[in-house]
């Protein structure tokens, strides 16, 4: 792969337009893709907003910041990832979704290696769908990913050892640290972490302290940098769900997602992006 290819992003969420900033930045002519053309938008400008706060706390200058902006272009239609060497999948944590996506791409992109930026979901599944399964490969960033160091690279059943160092050695590239990892329900991150954000909400459910008391404990006591349901809040209520239902379903009933949890996700209570989850944030955004 070469030191500035060019990488296709699908997905214009929060995670989408973190990577495609980080690629931007470290010098890849990035195509940020998806089918809603307001996201795209949007997405464009939060980029140009965090890339604005880098220049106001000097860890980049303004013409820095310009060149980022420069690189990368948008589109709605999945063929504009043709020609890129690395093609990274990061639409919402539907297995159905992203092996269309990971199918569609392989045709456009035959030669590309195709990253996904699942949380939970099988990378050895998710490569049945493309004509080359060992050039697909788990790249799960994290939240918010041009602050966080984290990589974890989730190597599938069929991934070649080509595919994976050059995936390594990519993510060291972008200044973060990479941790090679073997395809099992939610890898490592999610394994430890979600089960701990479902107990802090069987706790809240069961009256044992309310959100406020369970996330400073969790601070305080186990110098955690945010508690276990602000986390879930930045995360995405939605996406936590949906990461309990992959570990529930392959590892067992130990995983079962708290029913509070699903009547937050029922009600639209997401976290931080509806203004509402375990916590308010409705003010902020006043």
């Amino acid at each position: 792969m070469t030191d500035a290819a060019r990488i296709a992003v699908v997905g214009a969420g929060t995670m989408g337009n973190g990577i495609a900033h980080v690629f931007a930045q470290n010098g890849h002519p990035v195509t940020l893709i998806d089918v809603a053309p307001d996201l795209l938008k949007r997405a464009v400008a939060t980029i140009g907003q965090n890339l604005d706060r880098q220049v106001r706390k000097g860890t980049i200058d303004s013409a820095a910041r310009d060149r980022t902006l420069a690189r990368i272009e948008t589109g709605t239609d999945r063929a504009a990832a043709a020609g890129a060497e690395l093609v990274v999948e990061a639409v919402p944590e539907n297995a159905d979704l992203k092996a269309d996506i990971l199918r569609e791409v392989g045709r456009h992109a035959p030669d590309a290696i195709v990253a996904s930026n699942t949380s939970s979901i099988s990378i050895t599944a998710l490569a049945r769908h493309v004509d080359r399964p060992g050039r697909v490969i788990g790249m799960h960033f994290m939240n918010p990913v041009p602050v966080m160091k984290l990589v974890e690279v989730i190597r599938g059943l069929q991934t070649s050892d080509e595919t994976t160092v050059t995936v390594m050695r990519m993510a060291e590239s972008l200044g973060k640290t990479p941790v090679e990892v073997n395809d099992y329900a939610g890898f490592v991150s999610n394994r430890v972490l979600m089960p701990m954000i479902n107990e802090a909400v069987v706790c809240l459910m069961e009256g044992v302290a309310d959100a406020a008391a369970i996330d400073t404990v969790m601070k305080l006591g186990m110098n955690h940098p945010m508690g276990p349901l602000a986390l879930a809040d930045l995360i995405g209520l939605d996406t936590c769900l949906s990461i309990m239902e992959v570990l529930h379903r392959d590892l067992g009933d130990k995983y079962r997602p708290c029913p509070l949890l699903r009547n937050y996700v029922a009600a639209g209570w997401l976290g931080r992006k509806s203004g509402r989850g375990f916590h308010d944030y409705t003010k902020e955004r006043d």
